[in-house]
């Protein structure tokens, strides 16, 4: 009897709550299909149980109703490259608290859902990721390059076709030294061995949670409670996820130990002096908040540039020519193959830029959708006015991909950078968006461009590149994990080593 009136009840409520949905709720005048707007549900099928699908879903919508869809009971998704700066530029912005949780690192920047609250957070370490701040750190990149050379000049001694090396593991383990010499004052010198890369396994159990977090926010709150030897059985990627946070945590904790909070603080060499720094608020420096931010810091720092340089160099080594050409072009500014440029001298290599700018555009670091959402002031597209509060996004995927703007898209053609923009007096760059925009946009920007600046310039400029058991095909992504993903999940380069003629 009350099992009955329970079954009923919940069918009533689940009536009316589509009904409002689909004809009294605010967004009830948007295009889309009935089911996305009626359930989350569809987007969890898609997600959570296809593995990240949904993106396809999305685009399949905009061809049927339009630049303008509701893809979820609350939440609006904007195909439109030319309203990208609208939605990311706005002055005043806030996160969706569900796009927010997906991090799993609620006290980080990236998961800080105020405008104010994070405005607050990132003026802390604004200063620390200038450009002029970075270039200081210069030597010690190239220090960080010189031992990945270390590798390709091992590798181009071996003879045998046996003889491979594993490209985008040796750049994750140079873009994880790097990012933690910067944030602790002491890298996890990955490169002395090239051996696995734990931030790297991290990376890859963060996005198989990704999805599944969106839905069950709380769900993050309860692995981190389970013991590691338990989740190892359950979900071993996750795992080695948590496994970082953990270690961050002990690590966060010795060193807030032996933090000297003195009421004149020496100019930070790290990002953790910054955030502990005295003129940070005492409610700003809880290990929580430490341990937070480190791990989107490590994680961002590492796999996003690895990425790209992965991307680069795959293109690079299947167009032998365009290679050439890159070679010819350094000889600028690097007369001697072992000749170390500055970033600012790199920076007027054009063909350089360009071959990193078609890098970045390909590379899909990041693809899930960045909702932001207007707390106070309406936006406005075309013949529709967005209410406040309501997430909208665009993801970066459609952007790059657009053949409006980037003819024949799946083309690496580091050339479009160099010719007239399609847009007329537009310039392209506008649109290549893998840092996201306004003031929420990828605070380790600079950092990542002087890595990339550096690391191709020495690698192409002494090494060839053949690839082995590797081809386009394997860049191709058919999941939405955050960042986008392969069919079989990991992202590899394999190939062979030759010293350049």
């Amino acid at each position: 009897m009350y099992l009955w009136i329970l079954l009923t009840g919940l069918l009533g409520y689940s009536l009316a709550q589509a009904i409002y949905r689909l004809y009294f709720h605010p967004l009830h005048v948007f295009p889309g299909p009935k089911i996305a707007a009626v359930t989350s549900l569809y987007q969890f099928f898609h997600d959570g149980i296809r593995g990240g699908r949904y993106l396809w879903e999305v685009e399949k919508m905009h061809e049927k109703y339009g630049p303008i869809v509701r893809i979820n009971p609350h939440e609006l998704h904007i195909k439109d490259p030319q309203y990208f700066d609208t939605i990311y530029r706005s002055p005043k912005q806030e996160k969706d608290v569900s796009a927010a949780a997906v991090f799993m690192s609620p006290n980080s920047m990236i998961g800080t859902v105020s405008h104010t609250q994070h405005r607050t957070r990132r003026a802390v370490l604004n200063n620390f990721f200038s450009k002029q701040a970075v270039a200081k750190l210069e030597p010690r990149v190239w220090l960080f390059v010189e031992k990945l050379l270390h590798w390709l000049e091992e590798a181009e001694k071996c003879t045998t076709a046996a003889d491979t090396i594993r490209l985008h593991d040796l750049y994750a383990n140079l873009t994880t030294d790097v990012i933690t010499e910067y944030t602790y004052g002491q890298s996890m010198d990955c490169l002395d061995e090239n051996g696995v890369n734990s931030i790297l396994e991290a990376s890859d159990g963060f996005s198989s949670l990704v999805h599944i977090i969106w839905f069950l926010p709380v769900l993050s709150t309860i692995l981190r409670g389970i013991p590691l030897s338990v989740m190892e059985n359950l979900q071993p990627r996750a795992a080695k996820f948590f496994g970082l946070q953990r270690m961050i945590r002990e690590r966060s904790q010795a060193i807030l130990n032996k933090t000297d909070h003195r009421a004149e603080d020496k100019t930070a060499r790290t990002v953790f002096e910054a955030l502990t720094a005295s003129s940070v608020p005492a409610e700003e420096k809880s290990l929580s908040r430490l341990e937070d931010e480190s791990v989107v810091v490590l994680l961002a720092g590492m796999g996003t540039t690895a990425r790209v340089l992965s991307t680069g160099s795959l293109h690079l080594a299947n167009n032998k020519a365009l290679a050439l050409k890159l070679r010819q072009e350094l000889m600028q500014v690097m007369p001697d193959p072992t000749s170390k440029p500055s970033w600012s001298q790199l920076e007027q290599v054009p063909y350089l830029t360009a071959v990193i700018n078609e890098s970045l555009r390909l590379s899909h670091t990041v693809v899930f959708r960045l909702t932001r959402l207007s707390p106070v002031d309406p936006l406005v597209y075309g013949d529709y006015v967005i209410p406040p509060g309501t997430p909208v996004s665009q993801s970066q995927y459609f952007v790059h991909m657009d053949p409006d703007i980037f003819p024949d898209p799946h083309t690496f053609d580091p050339e479009r950078w160099l010719r007239p923009s399609t847009q007329g007096d537009v310039p392209l760059t506008r649109f290549l968006v893998p840092f996201n925009k306004g003031n929420r946009n990828c605070l380790g920007m600079n950092l990542a461009y002087a890595e990339l600046y550096i690391t191709f310039a020495a690698v192409f400029r002494r090494f060839d590149l053949d690839l082995v058991n590797t081809s386009l095909e394997d860049l191709r992504f058919t999941r939405d994990l955050g960042g986008g993903a392969p069919e079989h999940m990991r992202f590899h380069v394999f190939a062979r080593v030759r010293e350049a003629s």
